[in-house]
């Protein structure tokens, strides 16, 4: 292996400073302090820097700058790509205080069975994945975007495994580190700053990887991939959901066009690709593909993208209720007027709104493209790094 670039590393530690300081800045004294994960929302948002929020919102949204998506330029598109690291990490400053309000710890869909409390379907979904790649106690595992470490808690209770959770957002890893003291799982996990188009670890350190609806980030899934080759052992497994355009989805329809932005920009996603990119990837980089399906793709009597529509009927829980209510149209539109109002009022950071807004479109666009079969969430697949 090649020797580390001291000019590169020294750049990386330079631009993680930066990031932790932004963090910082855009969070408040609510991003160290530890009582801040039973602050309630409103609290938190409270807490952001009132002149520094609207500046990340609004840097947000200029990385789409033409508002027809079906006029926008390659060059544009290209651009966007490779802004990703920024792209994803404003949005998750500014989306993790909603998701965490409206959906739970563990950021991403799942399929339902009748009769299933939503927490217990999510863990289900999770207990899925490390079951499918045979995880055993033993074994030293990635969490590739782990969000604030909801997933790698559930398999690290699951498995009995060391979890890592790779993160480019400092906000995120800040709580995480917490949840797993909480949970008692600091000494079976840890969380690390750092891109995953350029891992932080050595070739053939980790026994399995996954990922949860996480590399959709990436500016391209041939590189995260590559990666995740990279630092898995000979014979290691990497299984993922991802979220992708189906056969189903034209790139000449002007409709497809916009779901595929309100998705884009709805969800810190720098470019929606299709399901053969992601197996086409997937074989460039050298892995055999053991597995593949579409998981959101089912007869399932109750839809994975249920609590977006408002089916209360479906929920079987107390706090489903409260899921379903927050996450259908009329509750993400209540979300968003209740944030204005506070915003009026001067109790909670400018911007606040808008990015409500932002996750309304994204939610929208979930929904419809769920709804005409050209996007699914939960692109299953297992894939074997050789062993030899």
């Amino acid at each position: 292996m090649a020797p580390p670039n001291t000019n590169s590393q020294a750049l990386i530690s330079q631009q993680n400073d930066d990031d932790l300081l932004l963090s910082k800045t855009l969070h408040g004294y609510n991003f160290d302090e530890a009582h801040q994960q039973r602050d309630s929302f409103i609290s938190k948002l409270h807490k952001k820097d009132k002149e520094f929020t609207q500046n990340v919102v609004d840097n947000y949204v200029q990385n789409w700058k033409e508002v027809q998506p079906e006029h926008e330029t390659e060059a544009a598109k290209v651009e966007r790509a490779q802004a990703y690291k920024t792209v994803a990490n404003s949005f998750y400053d500014l989306a993790t205080d909603f998701y965490e309000y409206a959906w739970g710890t563990s950021f991403h869909f799942c399929r339902f069975r009748p009769r299933e409390p939503f927490q217990q379907a999510i863990a289900r979904h999770e207990h899925y994945l490390a079951a499918n790649l045979n995880i055993q106690p033993s074994h030293r595992v990635l969490d590739i975007g782990c969000g604030v470490g909801g997933p790698a808690r559930e398999i690290g209770h699951f498995t009995g495994a060391h979890i890592t959770g790779l993160n480019n957002n400092d906000y995120q890893i800040s709580r995480a580190k917490r949840y797993a003291v909480a949970a008692g799982l600091d000494a079976k996990s840890n969380f690390v700053k750092g891109d995953f188009m350029s891992m932080p670890f050595d070739e053939a350190t980790f026994d399995a990887c996954y990922a949860i609806e996480a590399t959709v980030h990436a500016s391209s899934l041939e590189g995260v991939y590559s990666e995740a080759y990279r630092i898995l052992k000979p014979g290691g497994v990497f299984g993922c959901y991802e979220w992708l355009m189906t056969d189903r989805y034209d790139p000449t329809n002007p409709e497809h066009l916009r779901i595929v932005r309100g998705l884009e920009v709805g969800n810190g996603v720098a470019k929606m690709v299709t399901v053969k990119d992601c197996l086409q990837a997937l074989e460039n980089v050298g892995f055999s593909t053991e597995h593949a399906k579409d998981m959101g793709a089912t007869d399932d009597k109750i839809k994975w993208f249920y609590p977006l529509e408002g089916s209360v009927r479906q929920a079987n829980a107390f706090w489903d209720y409260l899921t379903v209510l927050r996450t259908t149209t009329a509750g993400r539109a209540a979300t968003t007027y209740m944030v204005k109002m506070l915003e009026t009022l001067g109790l909670v950071a400018p911007g606040s709104a808008k990015v409500s807004g932002i996750l309304q479109t994204g939610a929208d666009a979930v929904l419809e493209g769920a709804r005409l079969g050209i996007f699914t969430p939960m692109f299953f697949f297992v894939a074997r790094k050789p062993a030899q």
